[in-house]
């Protein structure tokens, strides 16, 4: 799957060898009734790490007794709907010189446990938090379809802790370095409900949300199909202000989407230009204006903003990185439109472009055969 993924490698400091010792890593982990899967990803890490903590927050399978054969730090946590507070827990655990935290559905990969005993053995001691790449969706083939980084690897010594009951984050500072270690996701069915009950609860009780709380109560309102209810906390969001720069904007296309969904397309196309007023276009929002100027058959129009999705710098941040939107998506988007045109060298160009991406899509395979077709004659 690596293949298919750009590297990132742009340090914010400078990794040098630690003379005469090796880092020591604890790693944490917070569970419940993963007897699935819990062995996939522990096989994946257990030759890299120097302690195994498991925390287990209630489960009523096999768990417990398949995590002893790796570690005996198993911990009990009374689940309490706070993310933060067992992951804090689970911290407080640690013994070791850094903490690393994975969750049961996370594996490592083979080239990226060579990464992170690299890292191991060279990273200098002034370092206080690493971020890794996090595969969050990879398509039928095996490539990364959506990615964000994470700050995996902590120093125990800096106490750092986590925020938010639900959608929690680390709250790291100091010394940072950003990696090229990835964690993959490899998901199983789980409760899609858990989330906005949370909020729902926190809600009830008078909890004050962040302005954070409410962008993703907003998202998860959006993943019930709870359009209007979404919409409403999205521009609550956006009007507080407060969000960062990435929520913003991912805020302005998921109202957009919202809008769709409710068969608003003016406002769906107010949402998405909304988001120009934070930062630099980004791909994604490229693509979705060169989509409406598409389906206006403005052809020009579109052509200039596909390949402006294409120029777009990937912005390095801790945002969600959908990888379609700066790779495949456009170059078939322009090959549809070239077609259009009639220029069918151009068309092919950017369909073969797109290919390198998704060899066996079958819209790419088809129109491939018909460009050529069409440059035979």
């Amino acid at each position: 799957m690596e293949k298919c993924l750009d590297k990132f490698s742009n340090l914010h400091i400078l990794i040098q060898k630690r003379r005469g010792q090796m880092l020591t890593i604890s790693l944490c982990m917070i569970v419940k009734n993963e007897e699935c899967i819990i062995e996939r990803c522990l096989d994946s890490v257990q030759h890299l790490v120097d302690e195994i903590n498991i925390i287990d927050t209630g489960s009523t399978d096999r768990t417990k007794d398949i995590v002893r054969s790796y570690t005996s730090r198993i911990f009990d946590f009374t689940w309490c709907d706070d993310f933060s507070k067992a992951r804090n827990f689970s911290f407080q655990q640690a013994t070791k010189d850094y903490i690393f935290w994975l969750d049961a559905d996370d594996v490592i990969t083979t080239e990226h446990q060579h990464k992170l005993l690299q890292l191991k053995n060279s990273l200098y001691s002034n370092v206080d938090a690493v971020s890794m790449e996090y595969y969050v969706t990879m398509d039928a083939d095996g490539c990364v379809e959506s990615s964000e980084k994470r700050f995996r690897l902590v120093k125990r010594a800096r106490n750092f802790q986590w925020q938010g009951a639900v959608h929690e984050y680390l709250d790291v500072s100091g010394q940072l370095y950003h990696s090229d270690i990835a964690v993959t996701h490899l998901p199983r069915k789980s409760d899609v409900h858990r989330n906005i009950r949370i909020y729902e609860r926190l809600k009830k009780e008078g909890h004050p949300f962040s302005a954070r709380d409410t962008f993703h109560y907003a998202n998860e309102f959006k993943n019930h199909q709870r359009f209007l209810e979404a919409i409403n906390h999205y521009n609550s969001f956006l009007d507080s202000t407060l969000g960062s720069t990435d929520n913003n904007i991912q805020a302005c296309l998921n109202l957009a989407d919202c809008h769709q969904q409710l068969h608003d397309s003016k406002q769906a196309t107010q949402a998405v230009l909304q988001s120009l007023l934070y930062d630099r276009p980004r791909p994604e929002t490229c693509c979705r204006i060169g989509h409406f100027f598409m389906e206006q058959l403005k052809n020009k129009e579109a052509i200039y903003w596909y390949s402006q999705a294409l120029q777009q710098p990937i912005e390095q941040t801790m945002a969600i990185h959908k990888h379609a939107y700066s790779t495949w998506l456009p170059h078939l988007q322009l090959s549809l439109l070239y077609n259009r045109l009639r220029l069918y060298e151009n068309a092919h160009q950017h369909n073969e472009e797109a290919r390198k991406y998704k060899p066996n899509d079958q819209r790419i395979v088809d129109n491939r055969k018909y460009l050529l077709s069409q440059l035979k004659k």
